[in-house]
């Protein structure tokens, strides 16, 4: 029996996690949350995660094409990924409508998709990955290509900031007092796109909403502060990667799965944590 559970081990995962993949892993893990972090709050505020989601699946056609041309899946991935942002921040500029923007982009992106794929046999074959992820598989030019990508959003957040909020709690009033609404939805879904585009590697595009989202989700119910929600949704979604790779790693498991499964966890001790408070 105790040799039955052994065997469930991996035999040399120490080593195994001192190796330049896992520290390309680990290091991904930073950058991912600290993108996944602030947007994924902002994203809660602004009733925005069916676009979030959406966008996951928007970008698959341009991993589909890239395959199919030969270029760098992430690259297709991340053009139809903002593409599809900005095609959705300008068709849905009012709240009400960009759930009917959302949905129209996200069909005939899955089309295309479909069309792509029937002609390239190469994304077949890499299909698996782009569904549920391949973080040990990060390069060293990927993890450079998220560093820039995280300067640039953390740049353009700091700029945006107060507006942003502003118009996520309240737009009707922020669009009353003059701030530009229709820029922001913009700017804010190429910002979500990229996001996206950094966390599918991890996760892939169809359990992306468990990074993204969720430690987001687990910090707004623990804080209503935004500071503290962006602080905490980022460790959140590093401790999530990092105890995932861990854990994957000595029982031999795949990453992504174990990864969503501490996600989810904890967004249901923070529901159980809120529940405790409103009964006290």
């Amino acid at each position: 029996m105790t040799d039955t559970i052994l065997s469930a081990y991996a035999a040399n995962w120490i080593e195994t996690l001192q190796s330049p993949m896992m520290v390309n892993a680990f290091l991904a893990g930073i950058l991912i949350a600290l993108a996944s972090g602030a947007m994924g709050y902002f994203t809660i505020s602004r009733q925005s995660t069916f676009a979030a989601h959406a966008l996951a699946h928007i970008g698959l056609p341009g991993a589909t094409l890239a395959a199919l041309i030969g270029w760098p899946v992430p690259l297709g991935m991340g053009l139809f990924a903002v593409g599809g942002g900005l095609a959705i921040g300008s068709l849905g500029k009012k709240a009400n409508q960009r759930e009917i923007a959302t949905g129209t982009v996200l069909a005939f992106a899955t089309g295309l998709g479909l069309f792509f794929t029937h002609y390239s046999s190469k994304a077949t074959q890499q299909m698996q990955s782009i569904l549920f992820g391949s973080i040990l598989t990060i390069t060293s030019s990927e993890l450079v290509g998220f560093a820039l990508f995280d300067a640039v959003l953390l740049i353009v957040v700091s700029i945006i900031f107060r507006p942003l909020l502003f118009s996520s709690v309240d737009e009707q009033v922020a669009r009353a007092k003059g701030v530009p609404i229709a820029f922001l939805n913009i700017v804010f879904m190429a910002l979500m796109a990229g996001v996206i585009t950094v966390a599918v590697p991890a996760v892939g595009t169809l359990l992306v909403f468990a990074l993204v989202i969720t430690p987001a989700a687990a910090a707004s119910i623990l804080t209503k502060s935004a500071f503290k929600a962006i602080a905490a949704a980022t460790f959140i979604c590093l401790a999530c990667i990092w105890l995932g790779l861990l854990v994957s790693t000595i029982l031999d498991t795949p990453p992504s799965f174990i990864i969503v499964t501490f996600s989810t966890l904890t967004w249901l001790t923070a529901q159980a944590v809120a529940g405790i408070r409103s009964d006290s």
